[in-house]
């Protein structure tokens, strides 16, 4: 997997202090993409074992307290991207007690498959459907587009979620 972007502080992509990264490769492509470069799934930089490490230590960073990660792009959810993504949310759910995690995707929740749902399962809140250019809106909270939802974690299904708006 490569991703484009870490940004070890960030308040925009979710709620509170976060850490995001941005992962390379989306077949989606929407018209009016705000990150096209992320589309290639070959560019920016490897995800090696150094940047998972980094990511770790941030989030138990004490001296800059974060609520979670976030994981956008391109798509987390691209399956090549699966492994590393899977990889990634496995340790920070092992070993980052505590701190949420935000997924972006263009697929649809009810569209994913079994591996996808694997990885889904083990995040907070997930932001699904692809950018509508004619539906954007930058009055939205955590979404470019109204057909865009936000559904969180309540047991093993997801509920929307209830500040959208």
């Amino acid at each position: 997997m490569n991703y484009h972007q870490y940004y070890p502080l960030d308040v925009l992509n979710g709620p509170g202090t976060r850490a995001t990264l941005f992962v390379s490769g989306c077949e989606h492509q929407c018209r009016g993409c705000y990150n096209q470069s992320t589309w290639d799934v070959r560019s920016g930089h490897l995800f090696d074992e150094a940047m998972l490490n980094r990511i770790i230590d941030d989030l138990n960073d004490t001296r800059v307290r974060r609520r979670g990660l976030s994981l956008s792009g391109g798509d987390p959810l691209l399956p090549a991207n699966l492994a590393g993504i899977s990889e990634l949310v496995a340790r920070v759910r092992s070993q980052c007690p505590g701190k949420d995690i935000w997924l972006w995707t263009g697929y649809r929740l009810d569209a994913l498959s079994e591996a996808q749902l694997a990885v889904v399962s083990r995040v907070d809140v997930i932001v699904d459907g692809p950018f509508e250019q004619g539906l954007a809106d930058r009055r939205l909270k955590f979404r470019g587009s109204s057909n865009q939802r936000i559904f969180c974690r309540s047991g093993d299904a997801f509920v929307p979620w209830c500040d959208q708006d």
